[in-house]
């Protein structure tokens, strides 16, 4: 008899007992985050969320269905902070706030750790096929929520007919996760900003006034 995953055990969980679960994901997604998936032990997270043994393997029977949790959680923070930016947008003003927004988030840290989803993916992607994959469609509906708000600009005028909305939107993600790694690795978010003006540049090329 296979083993009941963690979506059927969530489901049966008391109250309780799903604050125990969110509190042990937090602990590990801090945890992944700063230290990173593979140097994040199951006694660190069991640690860090004050919960015994038992506990923490009563949620999680292993890391590997730990991590995809995390993976899962942070990938939900993340598209729906994004939903919140994008979901209206059409003007390039609101790009732009957009941009100030993940730049002004990321200086809190020095550029230090990274993107969320880009540092998990850095790890996982050769690791765990459930855990890219749900990385991978999580970067689809972010490019997707950039090429949306394109496609209203271009239509309601604001960029010009042959401005390619799919085309931009890839290159703004682009510049985003290799904004992000470039100030993680210096400490620095002077590259980050460097690297979405850029993009922003090219979008603005694109205005009909």
């Amino acid at each position: 008899m296979s083993r009941p995953g963690n979506a059927q055990r969530a489901r049966k969980l008391t109250p309780r007992g799903a604050a125990t679960r969110a509190r042990i994901v937090t602990a590990a997604a801090e945890l992944m985050y700063v230290k990173g998936v593979n140097a994040t032990t199951l006694d660190d997270v069991r640690a860090a969320s004050n919960t015994s043994k038992s506990q923490l393997y009563n949620h999680f029977p292993d890391k590997e269905e730990l991590v995809r949790a995390v993976v899962a959680a942070r990938a939900a923070q993340i598209l729906e902070r994004e939903r919140g930016s994008l979901e209206r947008l059409k003007t390039f003003r609101g790009l732009v706030r957009w941009r100030d927004a993940l730049v002004q988030r990321n200086a809190l840290r020095n550029g230090a750790h990274g993107c969320v989803l880009g540092s998990l993916a850095s790890e996982l992607a050769d690791q765990d096929d459930q855990a890219r994959t749900t990385l991978a469609e999580s970067f689809v509906e972010w490019e997707g929520l950039l090429a949306a708000g394109l496609r209203r600009m271009r239509d309601s005028g604001v960029l010009k007919p042959d401005a390619d909305p799919e085309r931009l939107a890839t290159g703004l993600l682009a510049a985003v996760q290799g904004g992000y790694l470039l100030a993680e690795t210096a400490h620095d978010i002077a590259p980050m900003e460097i690297a979405l003006d850029m993009a922003l540049d090219h979008v603005r090329s694109y205005l009909t006034a």
